[in-house]
């Protein structure tokens, strides 16, 4: 007696979603290491000169355009401007390094000797709200640095601006 076996036929398994996931994940590794390897040998022959960095690249900070639309705002947003620039002076228009007081901040920045005023009188309107004085220069000269002086353009702009001057 003799037993003839027939061929076994298989039965296609199916898959679930992670077992196709994972076989379809080994083959694309595969091709992304062919591929790698293939731009490796096509480049090979391609020198790449890179330059040496030695020191990062100098930052130059810019100021910030004036927010303001009315002459009088923009005049003194300026101003401010010019002393971060020129630097500030507090016993004189201006020194030797070039550093400047706030009413030579205006005057350098002002179209007009009445735009000059103008602006003036709303600083010294900011700085008085704050502060007790008489003039822009008495009070210039009791700062220690220019931040307040900053402040007092910044808080005049938006005095000027709030009145559509």
């Amino acid at each position: 007696m003799t037993i003839t076996l027939a061929p076994a036929t298989a039965t296609p398994v199916e898959l679930d979603l992670d077992a196709r996931m994972a076989l379809t994940l080994a083959e694309m590794d595969g091709r992304c290491r062919t591929a790698v390897i293939a731009v490796d040998i096509n480049s090979a022959h391609i020198a790449v000169d890179t330059p040496e960095i030695t020191a990062p690249l100098p930052l130059t900070p810019t100021l910030a355009p004036s927010p303001y639309s009315t002459p009088i705002a923009g005049l003194l947003h300026r101003a401010r401007n010019r002393i971060i620039t020129d630097g500030w002076c507090r016993d004189a228009l201006h020194d030797e390094q070039g550093a400047i007081c706030p009413i030579r901040a205006i005057r350098l920045e002002a179209a007009s000797r009445h735009q000059a005023d103008d602006a003036c009188v709303l600083l010294l309107e900011s700085i008085q709200r704050t502060f007790r004085t008489e003039t822009i220069p008495s009070w210039n000269s009791t700062q220690t640095g220019p931040a307040p002086v900053l402040l007092a353009f910044d808080r005049a702009a938006e005095l000027a601006h709030n009145r559509s001057l």
